[in-house]
């Protein structure tokens, strides 16, 4: 008997972990960070719905934190079992998972002394940096196109995802007596035609697809008129003196806005203004995509190769150092701020966003997804107080959205991918990593325009046998 229950990511876009169930074995598809608010990311994040220890092995389909967030955790209460990913999701993990547990370590900070005024007793952090040097020698990496058993009558081969650095689609193949059954999970699916990475692959025809739906209602705009949309907000924020401030996932996005940004100057379209990456993670990021061109489409591996840099050009600086990113906050010419996190849960955007936020000269620039109750969705849906760092701040500067610029396939990228499969294999689907409205809102294109009539959203622990 095989046996799926959906863990994380299940009617919301964070914390994705989806457990597999087959002759005795069990095998976790990510093990991702929820992301919302504080009290209730606490809960959903320290504990676990099964036992760690139980785990025979993991899946992670790429490394951004609410996909590969819990590892050090799952470590820590338990698992040993091996991690199987790629090479660059190896060493993306690596440095992220690293920030993840500093910024674990001053979360437990900032909640003791709230506890400490209240006589409440202290936290631990979910996992450390021990943890997580523990739990990166269990990973394994594989490359694309290679069928690997997991554990006995389970095989799995990862196909480019085009989501982020070695993302990964997953095709699972599982023995169960006399029967073959075939899985595909997308993970975060990526976008066709972007620049940079690769077109997503299909993993051929399968029994059961789940997969992920965060635009599953939306439709992103074309390269060029995003190029438009961003030298235009780019060029009227100038005109008023004002500063871009750009709340930004470390790895993928920054490196995919440079890269855009690289492109406007190219075509003398990019105002002459300094341009800051304020994130240490963002660098170390930066240069491990050097390192992966086989990931990369052929127009970036070939820069690559030749010793060109797409992530740099004259006017771009890096920052790393703490009092680097502060002395920002002293000058008033027009510049362009690019800081993590993408979310405004953390990180040094949230300083940038709190000494900019009521100046209504400046801009905040949304490049991608903003989970519900985070204060990077209270900036999209323009409220006009918001708090950051306990205080109240009014929201003057002009928003802009630019979702476009996601790394995540929109409702028709979706279709495109799905309508692939052959749909009387499809014994069924699961869109996952999505809210409740998009998931819903792509489960009936599925139905109206692929004719498929048995998809599911399934909420946090439904359980399946396939």
């Amino acid at each position: 008997m095989i046996r799926l229950t959906f863990h994380g990511a299940a009617r919301n876009v964070t914390g994705s972990s989806h457990l597999i169930e087959v002759n005795g074995k069990k095998v976790l598809l990510d093990c991702g960070l929820f992301q919302g608010r504080r009290a209730e990311a606490w809960e959903q994040n320290s504990q676990f719905p099964f036992d760690p220890a139980s785990i025979d092995a993991l899946v992670l389909s790429h490394a951004h934190i609410d996909h590969s967030g819990k590892i050090p955790m799952l470590y820590r209460h338990g698992f040993r079992g091996p991690i199987y990913c790629t090479a660059a999701t190896r060493d993306l993990a690596n440095i992220m998972l690293l920030d993840s547990a500093f910024l674990q370590e001053k979360d437990a900070e900032f909640v003791n002394k709230l506890h400490a005024r209240n006589g409440r007793d202290p936290i631990e952090p979910l996992y450390d940096m021990d943890d997580v040097v523990d739990v990166l020698s269990h990973f394994t990496t594989i490359g694309y196109h290679r069928k690997t058993a997991v554990v006995p009558d389970m095989h799995v081969t990862f196909f480019d995802a085009g989501h982020i650095l070695g993302s990964a689609v997953s095709r699972i193949e599982i023995k169960d007596g006399s029967r073959d059954v075939s899985i595909c999970y997308t993970g975060d699916l990526g976008r066709f035609d972007r620049p940079i990475l690769r077109d997503p692959e299909h993993v051929g025809d399968v029994d059961y697809l789940i997969s992920e739906s965060t635009y599953g209602g939306r439709e992103h705009l074309g390269s060029e008129v995003i190029l438009d949309r961003l030298e235009d907000i780019i060029k009227r924020t100038v005109a008023r003196g004002g500063k871009i401030i750009v709340p930004a996932f470390s790895v993928g996005r920054t490196q995919e806005l440079v890269y855009h940004l690289h492109e406007l100057r190219e075509t003398g379209r990019l105002p002459d203004i300094p341009i800051f990456v304020d994130s240490p993670l963002s660098v170390n990021a930066t240069q491990i995509f050097r390192l992966h061109p086989e990931c990369m489409d052929s127009e970036a591996r070939r820069a690559i190769l030749t010793h060109q840099n797409p992530f740099s050009f004259e006017n771009l600086r890096y920052i790393m150092h703490v009092n680097e990113s502060k002395a920002l906050n002293g000058r008033n010419e027009p510049m362009m701020i690019i800081s993590s996190s993408g979310m405004c849960e953390g990180g040094r955007i949230l300083h940038h966003l709190r000494n900019n936020i009521e100046d209504e000269r400046n801009t905040i620039l949304i490049t991608g997804y903003s989970a519900e109750h985070t204060l990077g969705r209270k900036i999209v849906e323009r409220m006009p107080v918001v708090r950051i760092f306990g205080e109240e701040f009014h929201l003057n500067a002009e928003v802009f959205v630019l979702n476009s610029l996601s790394a995540h396939a929109d409702r028709n990228e979706l279709l495109a991918y799905h309508r692939l499969f052959n749909p009387a294999q499809l014994a069924m689907s699961f869109l996952v990593h999505g809210d409740l409205d998009q998931a819903q809102k792509l489960g009936l294109s599925m139905e109206d325009e692929l004719g498929l009539d048995n998809v599911h959203v399934p909420s946090p622990g439904d359980s399946f046998t396939l």
